[in-house]
This record gives C-alpha cells, structure tokens and sequence, in this order.
C-alpha cells in the first residue's frame, strides 16, 4: 500500500448535529477501510454510525460521548497502515434553535465499469432533521434492484448498468414545508467493447471475393481496427474497410492473402479481440495471368486495351474479365467488362476526357480464375469544351448584360471564356475579351444605342476553343424607352399596366354605383319643391294624393283660381313636399298668381321661399290654420 494521500481531519459539531470523516488509500489487493475511536474499533452496530465503501464514516446524531479522537485503519495481505488522528469535539446542545435545511456533502460525479458499485454522498444538517430523498433529473425512476440508502440519505447502488448513467440529484426537504435544498452529481457507466458478431474463418478460390464482418458494442462506442497476422491492415490496394470498418472486403485473392485475420474492438472501458483464418483454395492447372497489358488513348472517350493470353495452361480459358476504374476512384469503384476467349484486344468506351484510367484483366477457366495481370494506366484524350450557354440582357441604352454559367473545370485545364462583340453593320470583333472559368456575366457599356450588336461567347482549355455560342441583340427599343423614362423590369411594367387597368374598371364600377345611390336619395329621402307650369285638375290631384291629417274630407277652402278672364296668362304655381315610399300624400296645395310668365314649363322655387304652409316635415307636422 502506499501512504494515505487524504488523512482525516479534525471537526466541531453540536449535539444533535452531523460530523464526517474521510480518508483514502491505494494499495493491491483494494485495502479494507476501517475505523478507530481513542484506539478502539468504533461499533459498526451503532445506527448513527455509517461507513461508506469509499472510506468515508458519517456520525449523525451527535452525543456528547461522540467526541474523541478518529483513525482510519487501512489493511490488505500485505500491510496495515494507519492514518494521522483526527479530533471530534461536540458542543453543547443547540437543539432548540430552527435551522434551514442544508446539504454538507452532496453527491460527486462518477465514471464506473459495469457491474461496480456506485456512492453517492448526501449528508444533510438543519433543524428539525430535514429528509433526503432522491430523483434523476431527466425524470426517470431509480428503480429499486439493486438500491439501497445507508444512513439518512446515501444512495447505494449495486451492479450497475449503462442504463443507470444520469443526473441524480439529492434533495433535503424541512418537513411539512416546501423548504428544500439540492444538489446533484452525474453517473457515468462504461461498458467495455464486446462482439456482437464474430468473424468467421472461410475458405474461397483464387481470384474470387473474401468477406468478414466484425461487429462489437459497448459505451462509449468501441473502435475496431483489422490486424492481419499481427500486423495493422490499413484500406488499399484490394483491400477494403466499410461500415466503420467493422466489414473487412479483400477481392481478387491470392496465396499472398491467406492469413489469420484479427478484430480488435476497444474503448476506454476496456477492448475485447477476435481472428478468423482465410484459405485461399488454389485449382491444378489455372491458367497464369494475361501478359503484355497495354492501353493506348483513341479518342477523348475511349481506351484500347490489349493484351497477349497467360504463358501455361491456356487450353481451359473460356473468357477474360478486364477491370477499369478512374485511377483517382478507390477500389469499390471498379467496374468489369467481359471479353471473348478469342479476343486479345478491347475498346473501352463511355470514358470521361483528360482522365486517367486504371485497367488489369484476369483469364477466366471452369474451375476459376487466374491471379490478376500487372495494372496499366492511360488517360484519355483531351477535347475543346462544348458552347456554353448564354442569355442577354439590355440594361439602358447603350449597356449589356451578359450571363452564362461557371465551368471551375476550365481552370484545371488552363482555359477560361473567350468574348467577342461587333455592330452588325461591321466586319471585325472587337475581342477576344479573356475572362476566367469561374466568372459567369459580364457586361458591355459604351455601346452605340442606335445599333444591332452581334455577341460570340466561347470556352477554351489545352486542348483549343471551343464551339461559340453567338446572339444578336438590338439597343433600338432600349434608346427610346430611355428617352422617356429609365429602365425598368418589362414584367414589373406589364404587372403595373394590368393593376392600372384593373383600378380603372373598378373606379368606373364605384362611380356609377354613387350616381345610381344619389338620384334615389334625392327620389326618396330628401324634399323637392317643383313649378308646374300647367293646368292640374285638383281633383285628380287629390285622388292620387289625398290630403294628409284629412283624408276622406272635403276641403273647405275656397278655389283661389282666378276668373277675370282679362287677366293676362298666369302661372299657377303648386308646392309640394315629397316624402318617404310609406308617406306619399299631398301636404299642401297653394295658388297664387305670379307677377310674371313661368320662365320654362318647370321652375324650382328658391330653397328660402318657402309660402304659407309649405312644410318640411311629414303629415304628422301639418300645422292647424284657420282661413286656409
């Protein structure tokens, strides 16, 4: 054992209060911890003692008889050691006095192993003695397996699992209050890499595919890694790791690769190691591998490729397999195509220009394959790039816009844009204007309004230019619009323009809508005085409009019409009040004779010459005159 690195240190408690002791030691075997008072082993039957499987002695309850001096005894098979004093005094009662609720020691953050045991610490003080309880704080039960409480408050929990990893948090409450006090300490339990799925030991022919998987779990998630006969095999070559590298792919396989593979899944809990054998089944009489391999370039898509057959055992052949993949791609990108026996030769087509290429063939009998021939490469030809596609746009007068898309490719390829521009009218370019690959619009400014420009874009690289992509475009329009108004966007002007037209309708709608409302107000809700300039038979006057306030009474005046048959032609001037549908009747009838000719056959009295019972009101406001 090594000396103690934490002794216990000296306290003060009162009566009825709590007092803790810790101490720690490391030694192998893990050492036994116990306790000592004045030289005396303290007794563990005591219920206000608690011990603590991490050294640590809590004494709740405090007595005036607590109080001495405390050892921690340290012992294993190879030695006892004994840790420095440490005083408890207890003082005199304070019991009387309330306290809030207080947490000394709360629960520390743990990293375990499964199947350990896990201490979490809560030491509570105040008064009246507060109750601890406990709860994790993503809301989950504790459960009860495996739980226990040592003491007033320490969770003990047996054998833990991942599933017990959290936040727990202790909890002193006052009783009979709300009053509580917390603290909280994280649990984090490992597990060490374990197999899910162990490789297994095969057996497959030259030249085919061998395949092992290694699946392991554990937290925190293990980290697998291949060894083939003891050495680390990294992804290359034939040689293939996926699915995080738990899956360990070897193709076209060889006396080379036949080996004890090794799995190696490990984490910080611990790692765990599993191998499988590769038997790499050799037929008699296999043809040997294709030789003279060559790959000459044909065009910028396509590759020849040729080859002379295997040096022994030819007579079985029934076919070859050529292999091709981009020399950048990895091995899982690899595509096959297949060759007649006959054939010693073979064009590769649908390539990609200015790329290399990587091809090797194998000689294919009834009982297997060949080994692989010796890889060769050949890049294909390069190619002027395609026209790229352009658009034009007018932004005034005399300023162009043009616009096509990026080519970053060109730049690889040391090429870039080449423009060109001219007046219809004129022979000569102006140009070439050299523009980067990953540029995409440029504009021409300083152009003649009044003429039409012919505009050629091209792409270029290593290899030439490229077709040109040509547009006419006139400045015509444009010039006069300018003069006008600036520019603008045609579809925002055509928005506008149909938003005109709509307001117009609807104003047009809205206007008569108002008329239409206005002569039925002045039919039916407001008073009119009209001049008939004719002769009216009161009688039928009467008929269709009986006298309000005296219907169905003969009216008692005299007819005011005049009779002096020398008198020159008058007017015979009537005034009445129109109103509401509900209350058509004749109001008031006057005549007298005017001092002029009518003007027209209609004339409005003036608003303020109003004449002896003319009324505004209803017939409910006929005044009572006597003599009329």
């Amino acid at each position: 054992m090594s000396d103690f690195h934490v002794h216990p240190q000296a306290t003060v408690g009162e009566e009825g209060g709590v007092a803790r002791f810790q101490c720690q030691i490391h030694g192998l075997p893990k050492p036994l911890i116990t306790w000592e008072k004045n030289r005396v082993p303290i007794d563990t039957d005591n219920e206000r003692y608690t011990l603590l499987p991490k050294g640590v002695l809590q004494i709740t309850g405090l007595q005036a008889e607590d109080s001495g001096v405390f050892h921690c005894v340290a012992s294993n098979v190879a030695s006892v050691r004994v840790s420095h004093g440490a005083s408890l005094t207890v003082s005199g009662s304070g019991s009387g006095a309330y306290k809030e609720p207080t947490i000394l020691v709360g629960p520390e953050n743990l990293t375990l192993t499964v199947h350990q045991t896990a201490v979490l610490e809560c030491v509570a003080t105040g008064n009246p003695r507060p109750i601890v309880s406990w709860s994790r704080l993503d809301g989950r039960p504790i459960g009860v397996e495996g739980i226990q409480v040592l003491g007033t408050g320490n969770l003990i929990i047996s054998d833990v699992t991942v599933q017990h990893s959290g936040v727990y948090v202790c909890a002193a409450n006052r009783p009979g209050t709300r009053v509580r006090r917390t603290a909280q300490g994280r649990l984090v339990v490992q597990a060490p890499a374990e197999f899910v799925q162990h490789p297994q030991s095969i057996s497959r022919p030259a030249g085919t595919t061998a395949m092992f998987t290694c699946q392991a779990q554990g937290e925190p998630p293990p980290h697998v890694t291949w060894l083939k006969n003891g050495q680390v095999l990294g992804p290359g070559g034939h040689v293939r790791l996926k699915n995080n590298n738990s899956t360990l792919t070897i193709s076209g396989i060889g006396p080379e690769d036949e080996a004890i593979y090794q799995c190696m899944a490990e984490n910080s809990a611990g790692s765990s190691q599993a191998s499988a054998r590769l038997t790499v089944l050799w037929a008699e009489g296999l043809p040997g591998p294709p030789v003279n391999v060559q790959a000459v370039s044909v065009s910028s898509t396509e590759v020849r490729v040729s080859w002379t057959e295997p040096l022994v055992n030819t007579k079985e052949i029934i076919g070859y397999v050529l292999h091709i993949r981009k020399a950048a791609d990895p091995p899982e990108l690899e595509y096959q195509e297949a060759v007649s026996k006959s054939t010693f030769q073979h064009l590769v087509s649908d390539l990609e220009p200015s790329t290399a290429y990587s091809f090797y063939i194998k000689a294919y009998t009834p009982r297997g394959a060949s080994s692989a021939s010796a890889a060769t490469l050949a890049s294909t030809l390069g190619e002027a790039p395609a026209p790229p596609p352009l658009s034009v746009r007018v932004l005034g007068s005399s300023t162009l816009q043009l616009l096509w898309e990026p080519w970053p490719r060109l730049a690889q390829h040391e090429g870039g844009f080449k423009l060109f521009y001219r007046p219809a009218s004129k022979a000569s370019f102006t140009g070439p204007i050299l523009l980067p690959g990953t540029v995409s619009s440029y504009n021409l400014s300083q152009l003649d309004p009044t003429a039409v420009y012919e505009v050629k874009l091209l792409a270029y690289n290593q290899h030439g230019d490229g077709n040109a992509t040509v547009r006419f475009v006139s400045l015509r329009g444009a010039s006069e619009r300018t003069a006008l108004s600036p520019p603008c966007d045609c579809r925002k002007e055509e928005a506008t323009n149909q938003t005109s037209t709509t307001g117009i309708v609807i104003g047009i709608h809205i206007g008569v809508t108002c008329i239409i409302f206005c002569v039925l107000f002045l039919l039916f809700g407001q008073r009119g005085r009209v001049l008939l300039c004719k002769d009216v038979d009161m009688k039928e006057l009467e008929q269709l409009f009986p006298r309000a306030g005296a219907m169905g009474q003969p009216d008692p005046r005299p007819n005011p019409r005049p009779t002096d048959p020398e008198a020159p032609a008058l007017c015979e001037e009537t005034q009445f009040s129109m109103l509401p549908l509900q209350g058509f009747g004749l109001l008031e009838e006057m005549t007298s004779e005017a001092k002029a000719p009518c003007v027209g056959p209609l004339a409005a009295l003036p608003p303020q010459d109003t004449g002896p019972g003319l009324l505004s009101e209803g017939p409910a406001a006929l005044p009572a005159r006597s003599g009329q």
